[in-house]
């Protein structure tokens, strides 16, 4: 785990977000959400969020995908995306 994975791990659990479920996957982090989860509602909020949270940052960023996963579906939101990741949709 990297320390800027770690740090954002910090800070998702002391935001206290009731029930969600946070540990490291590589080099992402995963988020377990409780099936009361409205997921659309929290994918079109999770970047105002994680920009509000990043405010306590205090480490050089660095590509972070964190993997919101509720009823066998996975959802993506990467922070600080890489060329690669900006390209993916071009051959």
């Amino acid at each position: 785990m990297n320390a800027y994975q770690e740090k954002w791990i910090e800070v998702l659990n002391n935001a206290n977000i009731k029930d969600w479920k946070i540990k490291p996957v590589d080099d992402d982090i995963l988020v377990d959400l409780p099936e009361s989860s409205h997921v659309p509602t929290i994918m079109e909020n999770l970047p105002d969020v994680i920009a509000t949270l990043a405010l306590d940052m205090n480490l050089p960023t660095e590509r972070l995908k964190f993997i919101l996963r509720h009823a066998g579906e996975k959802h993506e939101y990467i922070l600080n995306p890489t060329d690669q990741d900006l390209n993916t949709g071009k051959k």
